[in-house]
């Protein structure tokens, strides 16, 4: 097994996780690079950043980390899922994960936080390591959704957009060695998004025309992104876009 789960402190093994690889995520191969080189520098033992990839919902932050864990698991990398409520168990796991010969990747998805939250005590401290410095086999990668942390952190404030550099500043306060932006992407990197998905699930239609039809949906469901992009293909490849 390479991916687990975190249940009472201990890890608990992933069965079937997702098989998501690379190859299959077009359009934000600069962005991804620095996680990937990143990763390199933790399985070859030298010192490695805890990152960040913050940024608008549906760029493909969380399938960027759970394929890294995919292409680097004959390697010896090894993803530990941990859930907000659970990083109180965390200091412990880490202490055992330590003395393994393995490396090993903690995944947070999605983190927000909302004022006075116990949980942000927490990160800090797991990020910064104990007294004796952060193991050098372990290094944390989160995801954080930019409206969504918003939303949470300043439910009690007014005026959230002038609050947003505060907010966005408190979270950069943790120990993210490396943060990676992934932005909703402009017409061009969209179009080209779209035409690697037609190629990878053999999509015979005008690119003119799956163009247009991709625009259109991509209105309807709120806004350009890969995922949009990628439920598009995937309904022109079942038959329901024509």
């Amino acid at each position: 097994h390479h991916v687990f789960t975190v249940e009472n402190g201990q890890l608990v093994p992933v069965r079937y996780p997702d098989p998501q690889r690379l190859d299959e995520l077009p359009g934000y191969e600069q962005e991804r690079e620095k996680v990937i080189a990143n990763t390199r520098a933790l399985l070859e033992g030298k010192p490695a950043n805890n990152v960040l990839l913050y940024g608008d919902a549906g760029t493909g932050k969380s399938s960027a980390i759970k394929a890294i864990a995919n292409a680097f698991a004959d390697q010896g990398l090894r993803l530990v899922e941990v859930k907000k409520n659970q990083l109180y168990q965390i200091p412990d796991l880490m202490d055992q994960l330590a003395a393994n010969p393995l490396k090993f990747i903690l995944f947070i998805d999605d983190l927000s936080f909302s004022s006075n939250d116990d949980n942000f005590a927490a990160l800090k401290a797991i990020l910064e390591g104990s007294v004796g410095g952060r193991a050098r086999n372990i290094a944390v990668y989160a995801t954080s959704n930019r409206r969504h942390l918003i939303k949470e952190t300043l439910t009690d404030r007014t005026g959230d957009d002038i609050h947003e550099a505060d907010t966005r500043q408190e979270l950069m306060s943790l120990s993210f060695g490396l943060t990676v932006t992934f932005q909703r992407p402009e017409k061009a990197r969209f179009e080209t998004i779209l035409e690697e998905l037609a190629k990878q699930h053999h999509v015979d239609m005008p690119m003119d025309q799956l163009l247009v039809k991709a625009e259109a949906f991509a209105i309807r469901a709120g806004g350009r992104s890969p995922r949009v992009a990628k439920q598009f293909i995937e309904q022109c490849e079942s038959g329901v876009q024509k």
